[in-house]
């Protein structure tokens, strides 16, 4: 668990911003109440191993000084500015949300610009899919030590956040359970749709 959580923490994430968290629920009595805000879902209930990962564009401020202390980045003024006046004009002031949006499709006639980072989801979309990418390093550092996960999407999210004390400001990306599969836990063939309805060579 220590070397996946290690491996989720290295994923590639949106300007290494990291605005991710991650639960590890150790305590069975909060196991169990887990595993009833996911649905009963058996791969919550016989989990040996749970966590939840959170993505929260709130903290950005915290998490761009770290990233600002780094001394790779104090040796490069372009960067310093990249994260001192970028980060906050992307991450920050979300009440100019709409003038942001305006005045990034406008510019966007002229030169190609990142439309959906300026708009009132911004934060929050960035911040999911910098998580996502942790959950998938987890799960792959989990099956590369011979041991089997589950994300669960399905849960109830306002249980979850009270169960692991996250604020509200954060968003359930997944829980993900970990163990030894069973043969009961295997629903039938993976089933996948034909590659050439999926992937489009232009």
């Amino acid at each position: 668990m220590q070397k996946a959580i290690d491996a989720a923490l290295l994923a590639p994430n949106s300007s290494n911003m990291q605005t991710w968290d991650i639960y590890w629920v150790r305590s069975p009595e909060a196991r169990e109440r887990l595993a009833i805000a996911c649905m009963n879902q058996g791969a919550a209930r016989t989990a040996q191993e749970i966590i939840v990962v959170t993505a929260n564009g709130a903290d950005w401020r915290p998490r761009r000084d770290a990233v600002l202390k780094e001394p790779y980045v104090q040796g490069r003024p372009d960067m310093v500015d990249y994260y001192s006046k970028l980060m906050p004009m992307i991450y920050g002031f979300q009440w100019l949300a709409p003038v942001k949006w305006i005045a990034i499709n406008v510019a966007g006639i002229f030169r190609p610009m990142p439309r959906e980072v300026w708009c009132w989801r911004d934060r929050r979309e960035t911040s999911v899919k910098s998580a996502a990418l942790a959950c998938e390093n987890f799960m792959l550092a989990i099956a590369a030590q011979g041991f089997d996960t589950c994300p669960m999407e399905g849960l109830d999210s306002s249980r979850v956040r009270k169960i692991i004390g996250c604020p509200r400001s954060a968003t359930i990306v997944m829980a993900i359970s970990v163990g030894e599969r069973t043969e009961r836990g295997i629903w039938g063939e993976r089933f996948r749709l034909p590659r050439s309805q999926v992937v489009h060579e232009i």
